[in-house]
């Protein structure tokens, strides 16, 4: 079981274009194009149904107490934990790739519609929703693709792992409002393989990558 992108390479940088924020020299960043990266995969199980797509960065800082403050930095010591940026369910398998921007091609203010998505889909709603809780410009539920956005004072950079799981079962078993973690649990016992392909990406531009 494969998984490949033709928007960037195993291991190298995700273009800006894929990513929910770029930097800006002025305003240390600045909103991006927010497109889902390309992805095609290839040499599936024997038996698989449907395909369930799950995104996440490793690097997330485990305290926010210096994310984004002027004048301070992240160390890279501090314990990092997981933000999921995409919940994909129900994907035909024959499908063979998703194209660049065909679930996201834009920074969506308080969210996309969701669940019910492109192709017979359902995505889930993506850490996104609750980093904006609080901010009355941006609160909503943020279903589907939302792309990289780290803390511009960062000193690491952040590895984002796009996952992809070969089912025995038609459909993902959850019904309504999910979570990637939610997904993950449901589909225990009902994959059949997985592939995956990661990409980096820093904001802080003292960061090299």
């Amino acid at each position: 079981m494969n998984l490949t992108s033709d928007s960037f390479k195993d291991m190298a940088a995700i273009p800006g274009r894929c990513a929910f924020a770029v930097p800006d020299p002025n305003t240390h960043i600045r909103l991006s194009d927010n497109r889902n990266p390309h992805l095609a995969w290839s040499d599936l199980p024997a038996g698989t149904k449907s395909l369930v797509l799950i995104c996440h960065d490793t690097d997330v800082p485990s305290k926010g107490d210096d994310v984004n403050k002027e004048g301070r930095q992240i160390p890279a010591t501090l314990p990092r934990v997981n933000f999921y940026h995409w919940a994909l369910v129900d994907l035909d398998p024959s499908g063979v790739l998703l194209r660049e921007g065909e679930f996201s091609s834009a920074v969506t203010a308080r969210g996309k519609k969701g669940p019910d998505a492109p192709r017979g889909t359902r995505q889930g709603i993506n850490d996104y929703t609750e980093w904006f809780a609080g901010d009355k410009d941006m609160a909503g539920d943020y279903f589907g693709y939302d792309g990289p956005c780290p803390p511009w004072n960062d000193t690491i950079v952040h590895h984002y792992v796009f996952t992809l799981y070969a089912l025995s079962a038609a459909k993902c078993p959850l019904q309504g409002k999910f979570t990637g973690p939610k997904v993950l649990a449901a589909i225990k016992g009902q994959v059949l393989g997985s592939a995956k392909i990661t990409g980096v990406y820093a904001l802080n531009p003292a960061v090299k990558y």
